[in-house]
């Protein structure tokens, strides 16, 4: 009997090299549909910061050089790196509830993730939009589920954490806002578990470590992704704060865009990307990065109503916009221009696939997608009051901790940001997977595998 205990577990490990490969490969269904993996406008400044060791507003160099080692084989690398770090992730959640013994039901999952939700749309994406969520999660599992978690598998979470941060500055602010939450419940107590707060700090103190220190190694410059305040001047803009506050200064010789005051558009992306705006005829972002840090800054203390109005006028909107393919079109010139420049042998395959010589209809998948993001967010709430009688007490800290995700996902778009769908559409399959978790806990499934991990 003890000579067939070998063969056994060698037939389960090639069971579940099997499984996380077929989970990987649904993952990224959207990039073999293409013949190409996904890109979006902001793909090609991602891509170009190493090459061209400098800071551009919103792009992290750490994210670009990321995507410069997968170009010799055509970025496939990186969306298959996206893919596999979302469903360990999801393995891991799984095991964590006590589910993660059979295969099928982790391949299951993730093909019910796949196709009822966006994930695979941003994990076959080459941008650092599918770090937000496995980010979230990650950040999750070291809080509420450690007991459940090998030391190695800590560690490497804390790494996911981190490399997220230095990847988009706005993740940043969605960690410390969930270690806010993580805090809050663990010093008023709940009937849900208490969270530990060591590790997820840690892990996001190295998240700030990483930016600094990868702008420095690349770009020369120990400073964060630049570029902030002119990201969050466009709500004042669409929303009049600027030109009230220009009315009331000037005429003033110290405030450049009091010449351009009667030619603010209120298109949310005119104002930045627009080629005759006041903020190009300025000189760009880097030149009025200064003066739209001040305007901010004067504007909240003047028009404190107007802009908590604002905020939270584009927070309700940003909360309800979880459309799937935001803007994923043909008109991608600024990343055909990078790609060509920066890997040229790629750029054959970059042009014949399918994004670039047609529009995607996402109408059939938002007729589903839309319906699942209303029904996984909306039950949310429902599990976190019915945590500790009908619903388990894990399973309602980890619908707590998504919904404050996107709650605050939603607040940092609509105040620091302008509401897309794409922001909100990247956290969506968090709460499906939070309602898959849920089902199985409805249905008995056993826990053992919880204590195992705990032991191992």
């Amino acid at each position: 009997m003890d000579s067939q205990r070998p063969e056994s577990v060698h037939r389960r490990h090639f069971t579940w090299s099997i499984t996380f490969i077929l989970m990987v490969t649904t993952l990224i269904w959207p990039a073999f549909h293409n013949g190409f993996p996904l890109v979006f406008y902001d793909t090609g400044g991602y891509l170009a910061r190493p090459f061209e060791r400098t800071l551009e507003i919103g792009r992290s160099v750490l994210y670009g050089a990321f995507l410069a080692l997968g170009s010799p084989l055509d970025f496939w690398p990186n969306i298959v790196a996206q893919a596999a770090l979302a469903a360990w992730l999801v393995l891991l959640a799984l095991r964590s509830h006590g589910f993660g013994h059979r295969p099928i039901l982790a391949l299951f999952v993730t093909l019910t993730l796949a196709f009822l939700t966006s994930l695979p749309w941003h994990a076959a994406q080459l941008m650092p939009d599918i770090l937000v969520p496995e980010a979230v999660l990650a950040l999750y599992l070291i809080a509420f589920r450690r007991c459940a978690l090998r030391r190695l598998e800590a560690v490497l979470l804390c790494a996911v954490i981190a490399f997220a941060i230095a990847s988009h500055m706005a993740t940043l602010g969605l960690m410390l806002g969930l270690l806010a939450v993580a805090l809050g419940l663990q010093l008023l107590g709940s009937r849900l578990a208490r969270p530990q707060l060591a590790t997820p700090a840690l892990a996001v103190v190295a998240g700030v470590g990483l930016a600094l220190f990868s702008n420095l190694a690349i770009a020369g410059r120990f400073t964060f992704t630049p570029g902030a305040a002119t990201i969050a001047f466009v709500r004042l803009v669409d929303h009049g704060i600027t030109k009230r506050y220009l009315d009331d200064k000037c005429p003033d010789t110290t405030i450049m865009l009091c010449a351009y005051r009667n030619e603010l558009q209120k298109d949310r992306d005119t104002w930045i990307w627009g080629e005759t705006t006041p903020l190009n005829k300025l000189g760009g972002w880097e030149k009025h990065e200064s003066e739209a840090q001040r305007i901010f800054l004067e504007s909240l203390a003047l028009y404190p109503g107007r802009h908590l109005k604002s905020a939270l006028s584009n927070t309700l909107e940003q909360f309800m916009r979880a459309k799937t393919g935001d803007r994923l079109s043909p008109w991608t010139w600024h990343v055909r221009m990078t790609i060509e420049r920066y890997a040229p042998d790629s750029y054959p395959r970059f042009i014949a696939a399918r994004q670039q010589n047609e529009r995607f209809d996402f109408t059939w998948l938002n007729f589903v997608h839309i319906p699942v993001f209303a029904l996984s967010t909306a039950a949310l709430p429902v599990f976190v009051g019915l945590a500790g009688t009908r619903v388990r007490r894990s399973v309602g800290s980890l619908a707590l901790f998504v919904l404050f995700a996107l709650l605050g996902n939603a607040a940092i778009c609509g105040t620091f940001a302008s509401p897309h769908d794409r922001y909100q559409s990247r956290l969506v399959p968090l709460a499906a997977l939070t309602v898959a978790i849920a089902v199985l806990a409805a249905g008995g499934a056993p826990r053992q595998t919880v204590r195992r991990a705990r032991s191992a």
